[in-house]
């Protein structure tokens, strides 16, 4: 048995490490954190209380930052000696033995690096949230309606492609030829941190199956997605909320299209609507819609402090041209190009059966790179 040990390449790993090392600054969190430490052993330390306890949170903040990296890197230094040790052992089935037990341990490592450096693309406070996302029908009357149909088709493929995030219709109304909106509530351990990266227009080019004349159609839904958050810090006064019932339709037992169990709340100051039609009881419809309006409220608020630091605003503008953050072109080519980072993908029909993690990941990468730029920028200033 030849045993190649060319194929663990620990040096990768360690050039991995190294790259997330420096985009997170760890020698400057170090620095810092050595810093509070000696002045937590300061005698007169406790003097001031609340400044010393400020202190305290802030070290543990940092120590948290590093342990991650620091368990990675023992990790990778005990992986290497047990490499070093396979190469140098004489008996063959003792080589094979630790030839299998530094792959195993190889392969933990990628699993867990991979995994790390993917929860650094989730920095945002409701990034591990569950998420309600929402699909509004645009410019294009039935065409548009049936787009926006495909949109939610695409997503719940994707969601069922996920072995941890699954999800419930919360809203919806249809039209002729699909549906005019409707809300999902998806489940699921950063599903929020994922889904935020598809908040924007979405635009089809297509020959409409919907046009005798077989004439090439342009239509647009827009996506929005907020975290779902248990206490949202927004008080709403009940003057300000109008609250509309009605009859569902679709899933939800015998009260479907009988009584008036939906519930549409509007905040009148903003015109924000939140509705809910996917319980039985009028009650729970009415308690999902108030969590549902206020996180809509709140992630307003955020992205009104975002835009007033020159970051990028939530305003999607109209549903129409030229506020595009993804083209589906299905003739007279097929691509789905995303916008705002290049990527893009030749098989439409592999992307609308919920292929879209590419897209998702290249703009988390995009917001990495950006990140890593800013901190560069601020080395350079010092």
């Amino acid at each position: 048995m030849v045993i190649d040990f060319q194929l663990v390449d620990t040096s990768k790993l360690a050039g991995r490490l190294a790259e997330l090392g420096g985009l997170f600054d760890l020698f400057s969190i170090s620095k810092r954190l050595a810093e509070l430490e000696i002045e937590i052993a300061s005698p007169s330390f406790w003097k001031d209380r609340v400044r010393a306890e400020g202190i305290v949170c802030k070290a543990s903040e940092l120590r948290s930052k590093l342990l991650p990296f620091h368990v990675l890197q023992k990790r990778l230094e005990e992986l290497e000696i047990l490499q070093e040790i396979a190469v140098e052992e004489s008996s063959q089935e003792l080589r094979v033995s630790a030839a299998v037990e530094v792959s195993t341990e190889y392969q933990r490592l990628v699993e867990e690096l991979s995994r790390f450096e993917l929860v650094q693309f989730f920095s945002g406070e409701f990034d591990r949230n569950s998420a309600f996302l929402t699909v509004h029908s645009g410019a294009g009357g039935v065409e548009s309606c049936d787009w926006a149909r495909m949109l939610i088709r695409m997503y719940t493929r994707w969601i069922e492609r996920s072995p941890v995030m699954k999800y419930e219709e919360v809203s919806f109304q249809e039209a002729e030829g699909g549906v005019r909106y409707a809300t999902l509530r998806v489940c699921g351990e950063f599903a929020y941190g994922y889904l935020r990266q598809e908040r924007g227009v979405h635009r089809l080019v297509r020959i409409s199956p919907f046009d005798a004349n077989r004439r090439r159609h342009t239509s647009f839904a827009s996506v929005d997605v907020v975290p779902e958050i248990e206490e949202v810090p927004i008080h709403l006064e009940e003057r300000d909320l109008k609250i509309d019932t009605y009859r569902s339709s679709g899933k939800g037992g015998q009260n479907v299209n009988k009584v008036e169990t939906a519930v549409r709340i509007t905040h009148c100051p903003t015109g924000v609507v939140a509705s809910c039609q996917n319980e039985r009881s009028q009650l729970k419809n009415r308690h999902t819609a108030l969590k549902l309006l206020k996180a809509k409220l709140y992630q307003i608020e955020i992205d009104k402090k975002l835009a007033e630091r020159n970051t990028q605003s939530r305003k999607k503008g109209t549903i129409g041209w030229g506020n595009q953050i993804r083209s589906y072109v299905f003739q007279p080519y097929q691509l789905v190009k995303d916008l705002r980072t290049g990527v893009q993908a030749t098989d439409v029909h592999e992307v609308m059966d919920g292929g879209i993690q590419s897209f998702i990941e290249g703009h988390l990468l995009q917001g990495l790179t950006r990140a890593e730029n800013r901190t560069d920028s601020r080395k350079e200033r010092m």
